[in-house]
């Protein structure tokens, strides 16, 4: 039931991101927006594809989140794999990856065969029909560093599933106006409805590795560049972007969506 996340915002003649949502941020003008009419259905999620070892040079006028969609990626996720914070500007020049920092695929170069005085062999023929394996992926932490909190009250209706792009949180029944609370500590640093498929979202980043993500909100409560406290109320519990009244709660590590139910307390 999850979506992916897309920034907004545009930066004059340096490109910057999300042309689309960037319009709607300003004409709210204020982060608590009240969504005024609700999708009878929830559209398919995006999912990134990434592209292992290669990157993307910004050219004057382009956007992040038109070499996001060029090359099959969402925006959120570009901004996160190269640590692009809001208002995500870009700039001329600038490289890009298009592939998780933890899944770096720039690949060792490789090593020199060493001088032999006899006659070099011929090189072995390459196998057919092989497939590069991907690059090792970083192992995510048991641990955060810090303790988390429930972000609502309300049954978890919708869980978590590594690899699946549709469950990349959990769901968190409720009711329309239900307080939505920060997980930990931390800085808000995207409230906006910009992102397809997520509603009203809010994303809070705890330290340079960790940030949680509440979407589907009926009212947002902070703006970006808040800082909150753990268990402080960020919003109000919706169904923007949902067919039912929940939150859509995501923990992030790295930019990777990892089992929110494995860091929070047991219940």
């Amino acid at each position: 039931m999850s979506r992916r996340m897309k920034p907004a915002r545009n930066a004059l003649a340096q490109a910057s991101v999300l042309a689309f949502a960037a319009a709607a941020l300003v004409a709210c003008g204020t982060a608590t927006v009240t969504r005024t009419s609700q999708p009878s259905s929830r559209p398919a999620p995006k999912v990134s594809q990434p592209k292992y070892g290669a990157t993307a040079r910004v050219r004057k006028g382009q956007t992040l989140y038109r070499i996001a969609v060029d090359n099959g990626i969402t925006p959120l996720d570009l901004a996160l794999w190269n640590n692009i914070s809001p208002p995500y500007t870009i700039y001329p020049g600038q490289t890009l990856r298009l592939y998780p920092s933890d899944a770096s695929a720039s690949a060792s170069k490789p090593s020199v065969p060493a001088t032999t005085t006899g006659r070099p062999k011929p090189p072995a023929p390459a196998p057919r029909n092989t497939t590069p394996a991907p690059p090792p992926v970083a192992a995510v932490p048991s641990g955060s560093g810090f303790k988390w909190r429930w972000p609502t009250d309300g049954q978890v209706i919708g869980g978590y599933a590594a690899g699946d792009a549709t469950r990349q949180g959990i769901d968190i029944a409720g009711s329309g106006g239900q307080p939505v609370r920060a997980a930990a500590d931390g800085m808000v640093v995207y409230s906006g409805a910009g992102l397809v498929g997520y509603g009203e979202l809010i994303i809070v980043k705890h330290n340079e590795q960790w940030l949680s993500a509440y979407g589907h909100n009926r009212k947002r409560l902070v703006n970006e560049g808040q800082i909150v406290k753990a268990g402080q109320q960020i919003a109000e519990m919706g169904r923007s972007g949902a067919s039912r009244d929940m939150l859509h709660f995501e923990i992030r590590y790295n930019g990777k969506p990892v089992n929110p139910q494995e860091y929070l307390p047991k219940r």
